[in-house]
């Protein structure tokens, strides 16, 4: 017990002091999940759009599949990705492995399917009376796209909010595909681990504190969107 509070209060002392060394492992953290995200909202609110727009054969097939792809491990998406960037892998010759760009590839497919979900849902709640009215006044279809989007905005925003939740705290892709390269491809999540493994406690409780307290910002934003869409 007093290993951890010595601990909590030495990590504590490092956060406020701004290290330098702190400073850019939440950076790197930052960037890649940015960058993720936005990735994954431009192709999956879209995407999610079409599905719940469009009546076709197989939606209910497609929706499944993006359903059980939201339970796909991260060891899973990173050994994927990992095959195809590898030196012996199709896209080798890119040399994207254990590059910040290789973790953007890999965080971007693990939470694609979460925003295209949650898209799809919050466009399901939609009163289909809104798409009716918006045509009969005049409107051209991306008029009508407007008009559902925008009353969809805060089911959609909830959808990029757990995304982000998502890829911040995820460890497996970041290490199998960063390589968590001290300056360059080093998270909060790979640092963690790696001062746990060499038993400098400090520096991961450090890292564990900044970690929560954005993972509690990030779901304060997603229940304030998500009661949003209820009212």
């Amino acid at each position: 017990m007093e290993l951890l509070i010595d601990s909590f209060i030495s990590a504590l002392q490092l956060v406020l002091a701004l290290d330098p060394e702190i400073l850019t492992i939440v950076w790197v953290s930052l960037k890649v999940s940015g960058t993720s995200t936005l990735l994954a909202s431009l192709m999956g609110m879209p995407l999610g759009f079409i599905i719940a727009f469009h009546t076709f054969a197989g939606k209910r097939l497609l929706i499944t599949v993006l359903n059980t792809l939201l339970a796909v491990p991260t060891v899973v998406i990173g050994l994927l990705v990992y095959a195809f960037i590898s030196r012996r892998g199709i896209l080798g010759m890119l040399d994207l492995l254990y590059t910040q760009k290789a973790m953007v590839i890999g965080q971007t497919l693990l939470i694609l399917p979460l925003v295209a979900t949650f898209t799809i849902a919050a466009i399901s709640r939609i009163d289909a009376r809104y798409r009716k009215t918006a045509i009969t006044l005049g409107a051209n279809r991306l008029q009508t796209v407007m008009v559902i989007m925008r009353e969809a905005k805060f089911g959609i925003a909830a959808a990029v909010i757990a995304a982000y939740g998502r890829v911040i705290s995820e460890v497996g892709i970041s290490m199998m595909l960063g390589g968590n390269a001290r300056g360059f491809t080093r998270t909060m999540t790979t640092a963690m681990a790696l001062e746990y493994d060499k038993g400098a406690f400090t520096l991961a409780v450090a890292l564990g504190i900044i970690l929560l307290t954005l993972a509690f910002a990030i779901n304060l934003l997603f229940h304030f969107f998500q009661g949003k869409t209820q009212n």
